[in-house]
């Protein structure tokens, strides 16, 4: 029987001493990084994936027990992570994809050489003086469009989420939004938006590069800055870019902090 990696549509390239796990954000899928996936292919080996419910027939692999939960995710990163017998990898997650690689780094701590994060965030709620950017009433009010009509309301979430004129960027986000089923990607917007993962995080003991682009509609600066401050050893840098899609709108800023954070790696 076909195992996890297959079954979320997992694809291996590239070549190197060490091995880089990309994990795509909300209404993505694994072709969110093409923009830097040659440079990563001519350095290391690349492994990607559709975390479940996005991708091609995304809905076949989503179960509405384990999904509905980051943990439940997580479980895939790992079980993939057993097929592969990779050994020791590096992670690079966008968006909820950071959350679930720190929810499997805090599990098996010892899979993960170090953790990349763009644009991620462990609560988008405010709380006191935590500033995750959102109040209830913006997020009640986001879950409503989305049941009344998906395809109206992705109209005018995709352009704000990529932030920038970029009509290559828009069209392809549109695309791989509307390969979810409207119901998973509500219950998997649901899961995201009412997460709590600070205490993870709090508990974090991999090596962690936070990157953030300048001006994010979805995760404010003060986010990117919780996390520095709550992950013993990290670093933080803001990316001279808008939207909470760098990967895709401005991959030459990513690839020389890739190129900072995992040469290293590779050389040592």
């Amino acid at each position: 029987m076909p195992g996890r990696f297959d079954k979320l549509h997992g694809r291996l390239t590239g070549r190197g001493s060490f091995t880089v796990v990309l994990g795509h954000g909300f209404g993505t899928d694994q072709t969110a990084w093409s923009g830097v996936r040659d440079w990563l292919d001519d350095h290391c080996r690349v492994v990607s994936f559709d975390f479940a419910g996005a991708g091609p027939d995304g809905e076949a692999n989503y179960d509405p027990r384990r999904h509905t939960s980051i943990f439940g995710h997580a479980d895939d990163l790992l079980d993939i992570l057993g097929e592969l017998k990779l050994g020791t990898c590096i992670y690079i997650g966008h968006s909820v994809g950071c959350m679930i690689g720190a929810a499997a780094a805090a599990g098996r701590a010892a899979l993960f050489e170090r953790l990349l994060f763009v644009g991620g965030s462990p609560r988008y709620l405010n709380d006191g003086d935590y500033h995750g950017g959102f109040e209830q009433p913006d997020l009640d009010g986001l879950y409503d469009g989305m049941a009344a009509n998906f395809q109206a309301w992705a109209a005018g979430f995709v352009p704000l989420v990529v932030g920038v004129p970029d009509r290559a960027a828009i069209s392809e986000f549109s695309r791989t939004l509307f390969l979810m089923r409207p119901d998973i990607a509500l219950a998997t917007a649901r899961m995201i938006f009412q997460s709590d993962m600070r205490s993870v995080v709090r508990g974090l003991r991999n090596r962690a590069h936070i990157i953030q682009a300048r001006r994010d509609i979805a995760v404010p600066p003060a986010v990117a800055g919780w996390l520095h401050a709550h992950i013993d050893g990290s670093t933080l840098d803001i990316v001279d870019a808008e939207g909470h899609l760098p990967h895709m709108t401005a991959p030459d800023r990513l690839i020389p902090l890739f190129e900072r954070y995992l040469m290293p790696v590779g050389v040592g």
